[in-house]
């Protein structure tokens, strides 16, 4: 059940986070926080989001909130490195931030490059990594089956690990990964799985190898885990660019899905500039521990949002809220 609107608004504050690099087109992150009777939860949904799409996330942060996380299977979880659609002079200085982190996510398709651009960083990337790690791309849906395929064959050569969301359409995926099939290449799904109105749409369109699964964007962290058990397929856990207070929402469920062959995509605080946590939720020798986590007062008050700002997260809530209550 829902806590009462005037308890989420009690204690939320918006902060507004300078990003390093530009990724997913901001140098600014914005999100909401509040304290729930289990801790601090995160609500972040990106701006241009609509409240349907949105009000999952909330959600998603009243469940860890409010309801005790489910059972865990392991107390730590291996995490990649994000490399966004950066230079390749760039790539060093970037992945430094992420130590022990022997598998490299590498952004690709970016509006207004090309894919000389992105064989240039995969290929610093590997140059970094050296033969023994992994490297996956994310396109992010930036290709047309034609142009993935291109992409498939000029960048095989670094070793992929896989490729996630190379196309946009679930029909898009089925096709590419039926044309590369034979190279080996897996085929990941995110957005197909996160953004779409039936998350197992993907799994039984045998549309990918595996998904890529977000707690905020599905519902909370059992509801994540129900399409997991649903869709049969393995699993690599993400985040959606939050702070260490929503990372730990991922971790959990991170922690609490049986199986979990991949490395996961949690180590993105270290995109930020700041965090709001006094220790922050990094890896350490490539492992993040699984744990809560309360922001510091001082780091609150430091980044906090403009008024108009957070007028404009308040409204969005009470939007999002009544979305639910209709449920």
């Amino acid at each position: 059940m829902l806590p009462p609107l005037s308890d989420i608004l009690s204690t939320a504050r918006v902060v507004a986070l300078p990003l390093r690099q530009r990724f997913r087109g901001i140098l600014t992150r914005e999100v909401m926080l509040f304290e729930g009777p289990e801790g601090w939860t995160e609500f972040s949904p990106f701006l241009e989001y609509e409240d349907e799409e949105s009000s999952a996330w909330l959600a998603a942060a009243v469940d860890f909130g409010w309801s005790q996380a489910p059972a865990i299977f392991r107390s730590s979880i291996a995490v990649n490195a994000t490399l966004p659609a950066i230079g390749p002079d760039l790539v060093a200085s970037v992945l430094d931030r992420f130590p022990g982190c022997r598998t490299i996510k590498v952004k690709v398709a970016e509006a207004g490059q090309s894919l000389e651009d992105d064989v240039a960083r995969v290929a610093a990337a590997r140059a970094y990594l050296g033969a023994a790690g992994r490297i996956r791309l994310d396109a992010n849906g930036g290709w047309n089956v034609d142009e993935a395929e291109r992409a498939i064959h000029a960048l095989a050569e670094f070793d992929l690990e896989y490729i996630e969301q190379p196309c946009t359409t679930v029909e898009e995926l089925a096709d590419i990964r039926k044309r590369v099939k034979y190279m080996g290449m897996p085929i990941a799904a995110d957005e197909s799985v996160r953004k779409a109105s039936d998350p197992l749409e993907v799994a039984r369109s045998k549309a990918a190898d595996l998904l890529v699964i977000k707690a905020q964007p599905l519902g909370g962290i059992r509801q994540a885990l129900s399409i997991v058990e649903q869709a049969g397929l393995p699993v690599v856990v993400s985040s959606a660019l939050e702070t260490s207070v929503g990372i730990s929402m991922g971790l959990h469920l991170a922690a609490a899905v049986d199986t979990l062959p991949y490395d996961c995509g949690l180590a993105t605080v270290g995109l930020f500039e700041n965090d709001v946590v006094a220790d922050p939720l990094v890896p350490e020798n490539g492992f993040i521990g699984v744990r809560r986590v309360e922001p510091d007062a001082a780091l609150l008050e430091r980044h906090a949002a403009s008024a108009e700002r957070a007028a404009w997260w308040h409204s969005r809530v009470e939007r999002c809220y009544r979305m639910l209550e209709g449920l």
